[in-house]
């Protein structure tokens, strides 16, 4: 096994083993597999070309044979930095060929990120684009590489300038791949908190190939449906949930756009036939707005929505406005996923997370002290199961912060369990502000904000102050035709229309801030802690 990663318990491995969770085969296999049944279907789709399942089975097999030749091998990490492009998938099919481990860094990420991603993880080499959105990602490779020592090779998608083409190794002779064992590390992600860095996620081919079959069986994803990979593909959601690589693995077709703007997506979702799609809320929103005056035929298209707490307003406001259908997700990179399923009614869709994709997933709701709380009182989410990690990649500290000591995952996240199953993630821990004596979910707050037909997106912060222990400040980004309403948007007129919908009193906002955007981290997170710094 891998230094660093923490196995699952023999008896938990040997019980998934048994219920056919895990299946033994390699991630790599399942396309391997795919392509031999269907050589000719078009198995990938960016901006600049289509490739067939045999097309790319065998680029990513060249590329394996040039990653041996370089040094790469078994067990080796190599941090991937490509955007939503077919050479993405080549070469992560390619490192899961040979069995080394793809660290899956977001195109957002910079020097301090990518650097700390090379020594977290020891990489032994890198593998970005030349240029991405006017960003030169060759002089932030050549300044990584000075820092982290044990970065030997570095690999550019475009002109090398002095490095490694990506091109070179897709044209080297293929020869025969080394047997990957299933139970080892396929990949590493990387969480997705808001504050400090990143820790990275081991996930086995095991329990990641189920990851995605289990996504897909929720969703009725199979070689037949068409994903849009909208947000960026090494994140989680957009890679394997079922995402992009789910899509290639099961037979179906991949497209992976350059950018989300429905302006780029919108004509993709037409004449591609896409049937699902995932989206961070601000982005279903942005969708639902734009669709009022770029008509869009999305009758075939789930959307998966997830990342954080979309209200029941807002999910609704989405459906009716794309004609799609809308499904509500709750996942972690760590694993856990609940999802609302397709017949589920409305209230269900639009107002919970939904229940667990596998029938093994173990979750508790506890209190402070670790007590299991009553049905549909609001805890902490603890969760275990086949395709949650049971520790995080060379991590002791944080593993002991993070894990009850019989294997349960803390996930910081508040939720309760409603009398049907159905999950209701409710805020996290870390996200509750100390208000004129009460606490106040700041995500409670959020949803009813987002309620107001002029507010396309909010986010609410606490801020210190020496009477009220924290001020509420409501950050909100409007919609295009609120410019032309006689009533405008202030402080007051938010208050009223919360105050109207039940709040609290000590729950309403001191302050109100707009702005034209929500700045967000890597994983589209909303990062408060920018909000906090820019607030004037």
């Amino acid at each position: 096994m891998l230094d660093g990663f923490v196995p699952w318990p023999s008896e938990f491995a040997e019980r998934y083993r048994r219920a056919g969770y895990w299946k033994g085969v390699s991630l790599r296999q399942l396309l391997t597999d795919r392509a031999g049944r269907h050589p000719d279907k078009i198995a990938a789709v960016d901006a600049t070309r289509r490739v067939t399942y045999a097309e790319l089975a065998e680029e990513a097999d060249r590329v394996a044979s040039g990653l041996l030749d370089l040094g790469v091998s078994s067990r080796d990490r190599v941090v991937v930095h490509l955007p939503n492009r077919i050479d993405f998938l080549t070469t992560v099919l390619a490192l899961f060929g040979i069995g080394a481990i793809p660290v899956m860094a977001l195109p957002g990420h910079r020097r301090d990120e990518i650097l700390h991603l090379a020594r977290s993880s020891d990489a032994v080499a890198y593998v970005g684009p030349d240029r991405f959105q006017g960003f030169d990602f060759r002089q932030l490779a050549r300044e990584v590489r000075r820092d982290a020592p044990g970065m030997k090779h570095v690999v550019i998608a475009g002109e090398a300038d002095g490095f490694t083409p990506l091109a070179e190794l897709a044209g080297s002779a293929a020869r025969e791949l080394p047997p990957v064992d299933s139970s080892e590390v396929a990949l590493l992600l990387l969480s997705g908190g808001t504050t400090g860095v990143p820790k990275l996620i081991p996930r086995t081919h095991d329990d990641y190939a189920y990851n995605i079959s289990a996504c897909a069986r929720v969703v009725d994803f199979d070689d037949s449906g068409v994903y849009l990979a909208a947000n960026p593909v090494p994140h989680n959601a957009a890679l394997g949930c079922p995402g992009a690589l789910g899509a290639v693995l099961l037979g179906g077709k991949a497209v992976l756009a350059a950018n989300p703007s429905p302006d780029h997506v919108f004509p993709l979702i037409e004449q591609e036939g896409v049937t699902l799609t995932t989206l961070v809320p601000a982005l279903a929103l942005l969708w639902a707005e734009a669709a009022r005056s770029t008509p869009v035929d999305m009758s075939r298209v789930t959307i998966q929505v997830g990342s954080s707490k979309f209200g029941p307003a807002a999910a609704a406001r989405v459906s009716e406005s794309l004609g799609c259908r809308l499904m509500n997700v709750y996942g972690i990179g760590e694993g856990l996923i609940t999802h609302t399923r397709r017949d589920d009614p409305p209230e269900v869709v639009f107002g919970t997370e939904g229940r667990p994709v596998c029938p093994d997933d173990e979750i508790r709701i506890v209190d402070t002290e670790d007590n299991d709380v009553a049905p549909g009182e609001t805890g902490e989410l603890l969760t275990r199961g086949p395709y949650t990690i049971r520790g995080y990649f060379a991590a002791p500290d944080h593993n002991r912060r993070s894990f009850t000591a019989d294997g349960f995952y803390r996930t910081g996240d508040l939720a309760r369990m409603t009398e049907d199953g159905n999950v209701v993630i409710e805020g996290r821990l870390k996200d509750i502000i100390h208000h004129l004596g009460e606490k106040v979910s700041a995500e409670e707050v959020e949803g009813h904000v987002l309620t107001h037909p002029l507010v396309r997106d909010t986010a609410v912060v606490g801020v210190p102050d020496d009477e009220l222990d924290e001020r509420l400040c409501v950050f909100v980004v409007l919609t295009a035709d609120a410019d032309t309403e006689r009533t405008p948007v202030t402080l007051r007129t938010i208050r009223e229309h919360i105050r109207g919908r039940g709040l609290a009193s000590y729950k309403l906002p001191d302050e109100l801030i707009v702005v034209s955007d929500l700045p967000r981290t890597p994983v589209g997170k909303i990062d408060k802690k920018a909000l906090k710094a820019a607030r004037p």
